[in-house]
């Protein structure tokens, strides 16, 4: 569950606020700068890190949850509720936008956001929500959306995907991502029912890559299979909250929620299966990654062990102005209230710091995304006074 809400605590950070902090015992975790994790089996990535600058640009929201930086300037962002927002040089506005059918309940809502690759051209985004019918959940799905020249409304203009599983809203995904390719992927949960992530013809619990019209891919590991199934792209998944694209490689890396132990970070195999099958009953002490009910399972290449951290929102930082930390795989937590910073080599992960400056300071983080320049956006999640966030390193002005 990531339904918590917690207060948040609205502030500009700099590195040495966070100093000041931790000398006053007012913060738990690594010193300023960037530290090693401390938890045990983790790795620890030691040395530099960039001092960071941390702004809120907007504040005042209830459960953001994903944020897109916009061509030119500005981000859009969505709250749960069902808002969709923009904010740019002409300050922070909703835009209108026809969503009678959400569904909002439990962890479902208004989520993932992704901008097409030709937006600037053709101002086309698309939206995860959760949809209802005569006050029922029904699915969650994909829907393709254009936003006027002025940001002042977005049109709905077709469905990517529909027929995820939605049961009371736990378990929703919905993380979305544009490919290198130009493909669609998306990140699903299994709606906290068991059959859904092993099961070839469900959505659930899965990865789905699909082509920005709603057409299958050729490629698709299972594009000869008949229905949903063809746009599966790995399956075994519990709660697919984040994705990101390794620079240079090209390779997709996934992060997910594990029940009482054993939060995931993945590398994306097509047609891997990742060991999720909770059943019956959904009996939630298997394993995430069951290698004895499935020799093939796809090994994690970084878990939480036990307790949790309620890993969501992910993204690989880009930039000299990163310094070390140049490459490196992001990961927002939502119990730990903070992120993650992990070296990666190839496909696996060799250490794990932490970005100290947003370490306990702003409650829950979601969703990251990186801009043209390099700086991250962050989304807080903590139900009331949610704020979007610039992460930026302190050189880079």
């Amino acid at each position: 569950m990531d339904t918590g809400r917690v207060p948040a605590v609205r502030r500009a950070v700099t590195t040495a606020a966070a100093a000041a902090l931790l000398l006053a015992g007012c913060a738990a975790g690594p010193a300023p700068g960037g530290a090693p994790s401390s938890v045990p089996g983790e790795t620890p990535w030691a040395g530099p890190a960039p001092a960071l600058e941390v702004e809120a640009v907007v504040e005042d929201l209830e459960l953001a949850w994903d944020v897109a930086p916009l061509p030119g300037g500005g981000v859009l962002v969505t709250e749960r509720g069902g808002r969709l927002l923009v904010h740019d040089d002409r300050g922070t506005r909703e835009v209108a936008a026809d969503l009678g059918d959400l569904f909002v309940g439990s962890e479902a809502g208004l989520m993932g956001l992704a901008l097409a690759p030709d937006f600037e051209r053709s101002r086309e985004l698309f939206l995860c929500h959760a949809a209802q019918e005569d006050g029922r959940p029904r699915d969650v799905r994909v829907t393709r959306w254009r936003l006027a020249g002025d940001a002042s409304a977005a049109e709905r203009t077709g469905t990517v995907v529909d027929g995820i599983p939605l049961s009371s809203g736990r378990h929703s995904g919905c993380r979305l991502l544009v490919a290198p390719d130009g493909t669609l992927v998306v990140g699903t949960g299994d709606a906290a029912q068991a059959g859904n992530p092993q099961d070839p013809d469900s959505l659930g619990g899965k990865t789905l890559r699909v082509a920005l019209d709603g057409s299958v891919p050729a490629d698709n590991p299972f594009a000869d299979r008949a229905g949903d199934a063809a746009l599966v792209h790995t399956l075994g998944h519990r709660n697919v909250q984040g994705l990101a694209v390794q620079p240079g490689t090209g390779t997709l890396w996934s992060a997910e929620h594990g029940p009482d132990a054993d939060d995931e970070v993945n590398v994306l195999v097509p047609g891997g299966n990742y060991g999720w099958d909770p059943g019956p009953g959904y009996d939630e002490s298997v394993p995430m990654t069951d290698r004895q009910a499935f020799p093939d399972a796809i090994g994690t290449a970084w878990s939480s062990g036990r307790p949790t951290r309620a890993t969501s929102g992910a993204v690989f930082l880009e930039g000299e102005q990163w310094g070390p930390w140049d490459g490196a795989l992001a990961v927002a937590e939502l119990k730990n209230t903070g992120v993650a910073v992990h070296r990666v080599d190839g496909r696996e992960i060799t250490g794990t710091a932490r970005m100290a400056e947003l370490e306990d300071t702003w409650g829950r983080l979601r969703s990251l995304a990186l801009d043209a320049d390099g700086a991250l956006w962050v989304t807080t999640s903590n139900g009331e006074g949610d704020a979007v966030l610039r992460v930026a390193p302190r050189s880079a002005g």
